[in-house]
């Protein structure tokens, strides 16, 4: 299990960056699936920082509890029909759409030949520990629970704290419940099993076991083992959020041409420098590894937030974003992987760029930049499009993290 605690954030997500989230996250799951199959897909969605990214990257506010119920709600809208073809669903949500799980779980278990009566019990057990046996003041109120149909599963759950202000987001995922539960560091004693994979095995007896004794343990015994994220209270992306050699290194991908062949890399016919910087970002949400997500704030400077920090979501780049990405995942599914690859390219570049990279003292300027011309590429907040600024700087330059 892993948690992350984020500020409680209230309101609507806007239906023009909803509509988006869906397009866009569907269009990486798809593109993981293609990639790593659908097992990636669980283990990423049990990563908080990962999750965090995903959600930054979609243009919700980089740190705000919203970020849990918007991604899960996208995905469920743009996954569960696809399930068929990708072998994942996903059940439950926010308030009464929790409650329905056990029912949405049976009826994937009738379509899938499943053990619903066991999934539909590890759902209500990993409520019952986050709620119970890690006493720590956050009362559950979403919980998504997505499995595949090998019978492998992810949960994503969330509770509030009234008093202190924060959410808390659980992640679980039932390939790691064997080691978790029978390691020498949660004093739970008991023969390793190893990975299960698929929960009608009877290799799954002892994560089911574990789950048991869990709820019996106090937190002083389970809090060393939890892997955590812990956000801070401020809305503005701040320096110390982002690695900026990671950031930097990105924007040079985008913008400076010298460093790289655009034609031999990209085969992105027509897709400007500020857009590869999105598809640069989105690039390391499905290829990157779990060490890369460690400074989640730095993907939200792909399409902004809706709260305009970093800045305002540029909708046409947000579009154009989708547009490459689900290109890329059509034709891969015909056997055309060169687009795929291309996008894949984006973050080994970066990565590569990384290594040399030396930030300066830019950041502010690089974020007031994309405010400034945010009305290009039809940035929009909460509050409204944004507008052209009232005098332009005709001495602000290509500004680089350099």
């Amino acid at each position: 299990m892993s948690y992350a605690d984020l500020p409680l954030h209230y309101g609507q997500v806007p239906p023009w960056l909803a509509r988006r989230m869906a397009l866009l996250g569907g269009a990486i799951v798809e593109a993981i699936v293609l990639q790593y199959g659908k097992g990636e897909v669980l283990r990423r969605l049990s990563d908080p920082c990962w999750f965090q990214a995903l959600g930054c990257v979609m243009g919700m506010d980089w740190h705000s509890s919203g970020i849990t119920t918007s991604v899960m709600g996208a995905l469920k809208k743009s996954v569960n029909p696809m399930s068929g073809e990708l072998g994942i669903y996903i059940c439950g949500g926010k308030g009464r759409h929790s409650r329905e799980t056990p029912a949405e779980l049976q009826v994937i278990a009738e379509r899938t030949g499943l053990p619903g009566d066991l999934l539909v019990r590890s759902s209500k057990l990993s409520a019952k520990v986050d709620n119970t046996a890690v006493q720590d003041g956050f009362q559950i109120y979403l919980h998504s629970f997505v499995v595949s149909d090998t019978g492998e599963w992810a949960v994503i759950q969330q509770g509030m704290n009234d008093a202190s202000g924060m959410a808390r987001r659980y992640h679980w995922h039932s390939a790691t419940l064997p080691s978790f539960t029978e390691t020498p560091h949660t004093f739970i004693y008991g023969q390793n099993q190893g990975q299960i994979l698929n929960l009608t095995d009877k290799g799954a007896t002892p994560a089911k076991s574990g789950l048991l004794q869990m709820v019996q343990e106090g937190p002083d015994r389970m809090l060393p083992e939890i892997r955590k994220l812990v956000m801070p209270s401020h809305h503005d992306v701040r320096a110390m959020d982002v690695d900026l050699k990671r950031l930097g290194s990105v924007l040079a991908v985008a913008h400076e041409r010298e460093l790289h062949d655009f034609e031999s890399l990209l085969l992105l016919e027509g897709v400007g420098p500020r857009t590869i910087q999105s598809l640069t970002l989105v690039s390391e949400v499905i290829y990157g590894t779990p060490s890369r997500f460690t400074d989640p704030a730095r993907f939200s400077f792909a399409h902004g937030g809706k709260d305009g920090h970093p800045f305002p979501v540029p909708t046409k780049v947000y579009d154009e974003t989708i547009q490459v990405l689900r290109s890329a995942v059509d034709k891969s599914k015909l056997g055309q992987t060169d687009k795929q690859e291309a996008i894949r390219k984006l973050s080994v570049l970066s990565e590569k760029l990384e290594k040399d990279f030396i930030p300066n003292e830019n950041f502010q300027q690089v974020i007031e930049r994309e405010r400034n011309t945010s009305w290009m590429y039809g940035g929009r907040t909460v509050m409204g499009k944004a507008k052209p600024p009232a005098k332009k700087d005709k001495d602000d330059p290509q500004l680089k993290l350099f």
